[in-house]
């Protein structure tokens, strides 16, 4: 590969795209962290009745497969065996007079239990 063509590559995408709202909270968070948070990590740990929840945690180490995305209010990881339920999803941010929390557009996503909190892939 010459060095011309290894300059123009484009930069891989990220397996989550996170909206302007997200990134906000994201730093929101980070700006009221436990001092040993090095960021938020985002992972489906088996729960509920579909299979998969999805999580966000802080964290406190960096792990050698998780994805790692740098926004402007701090790092977002995501859990390495969670990456593959994730690819192309959207992660937004979502308040109203009733509720607050993180949305997530999933096209892996199979289905979903009644009450929302876990999917199936």
């Amino acid at each position: 590969m010459t060095d011309t063509a290894a300059r123009s590559r484009q930069a891989p995408k990220a397996a989550v795209e996170l909206t302007p709202a997200a990134e906000a909270r994201v730093a929101e968070l980070m700006a009221k962290a436990p001092a040993d948070a090095i960021g938020v990590k985002l992972s489906t740990p088996r729960r509920g009745c579909s299979g998969l929840a999805y999580s966000v945690d802080y964290v406190s180490e960096e792990l050698a497969f998780d994805e790692k995305i740098v926004t402007p209010g701090g790092t977002f990881y995501i859990d390495g065996a969670s990456v593959l339920y994730l690819v192309g999803s959207t992660m937004d941010w979502v308040e109203d007079d009733f509720t607050a929390g993180f949305v997530f557009a999933n096209p892996n996503a199979k289905g979903a239990c009644g009450c929302g909190e876990s999917f199936m892939v």
